[in-house]
């Protein structure tokens, strides 16, 4: 299943059986087959019956405007309904809300600590204090009473992350403090727009199991977001998010003064920027390891959807929720 990516301005539209792109460059056709998803960086306009179309196939499609920020997602009709657990995802949240929230922020926590263990590996003995720290999460959590002291305590865990990200990463990246909106600089810029792309990629996920999109349990379940994807992409910030970023700024492939532009004050990934930020993005995605329970290889995208299928066993089955674990490789 493959994801499309269009950064020029144009119209798209249905051919036969194919998606039909027309840019400055003249047409060009996608067939339908294998398309999961559509991501949109420019504008462009299309037709109902495009969207019909797109509906039809199961393709979600995702929006950005011109400043690179996120703009919603048209998602199909939902195929896969579940009246059962549909119910029994409302109860959870009403009745053990912390059963789930909990082991979010553990393994958010824990694979943070995964990230940082690398660079301590390799010299950064600085980190040492940090990974100390991320690795008495367990036990931290366990005096949470309520979703907001977890909420809290998933805040301290990453404003400590951030200061350690100051001794892994080059001056003209340092992060000063998290801003999101807008970003106002390279480094709050990627972090933005990978965590974007990482809920996009979970809406997505999530869309092809039977959970209800709305019904989170760490974050608020609010109108006008699929809170659930806020909850299952938690875990993978560390894993695919600043992993592709520390890749990318650490070896040089982006670059300060070459891959951003500064607009007032917000500070933006230019279209080259994006394009080699999505494609390590989409390589980390695909990245695949020996699963030790399934006993294949799988990449991490599909462990995003696995995740929910962890969720959805301990729904209905009362299974231990707990999501991906980088040490564990499940």
């Amino acid at each position: 299943m493959k994801t499309r990516y269009i950064f020029s301005p144009g119209e798209v539209k249905r051919k036969d059986n194919s998606i039909a792109f027309k840019s400055p460059d003249g047409w060009r056709y996608v067939p339908v087959e294998g398309v999961r998803e559509i991501y949109f960086f420019s504008e462009v306009s299309l037709n109902t019956k495009f969207l019909d179309f797109a509906a039809r196939a199961g393709i979600v499609l995702h929006f950005f405007n011109y400043y690179g920020h996120y703009s919603g997602t048209f998602y199909p009709k939902e195929h896969l309904l579940s009246g059962k657990l549909k119910i029994a995802q409302a109860q959870a949240f009403l009745q053990r809300r912390l059963e789930v929230a909990r082991p979010i922020v553990i393994a958010t926590a824990l694979n943070l600590k995964e990230v940082l263990y690398h660079y301590y590996r390799h010299g950064k003995n600085e980190t040492k204090e940090m990974i100390d720290w991320l690795a008495t999460i367990d036990r931290r959590t366990q005096k949470a009473r309520n979703v907001g002291d977890l909420l809290f305590l998933e805040g301290q865990v990453w404003m400590r992350f951030y200061e350690a990200l100051r001794l892994v990463l080059p001056q003209d990246f340092t992060l000063h403090r998290r801003i999101k909106r807008p970003p106002n600089n390279p480094i709050n810029a990627l972090i933005s727009f990978g965590n974007t792309l990482l809920y996009t990629k979970t809406v997505t996920a999530i869309y092809q199991t039977h959970l209800d999109q709305t019904i989170s349990f760490l974050h608020e379940p609010r109108e006008a977001r699929f809170s659930l994807s806020l909850d299952l992409s938690e875990a993978f910030k560390p894993i695919i998010v600043f992993k592709t970023i520390l890749d990318l700024v650490n070896r040089r492939q982006i670059q300060a003064s070459k891959h951003f532009v500064k607009e007032l004050n917000m500070s933006l990934l230019n279209e080259k920027g994006k394009k080699i930020f999505i494609q390590a993005f989409e390589e980390r995605l695909a990245q695949k390891f020996l699963h030790p329970k399934l006993k294949r290889k799988t990449s991490f995208q599909s462990a995003i959807k696995y995740d929910g299928y962890k969720l959805i066993k301990f729904l209905l089955e009362d299974h231990e929720f707990m999501p991906f674990l980088l040490a564990r490789k499940m």
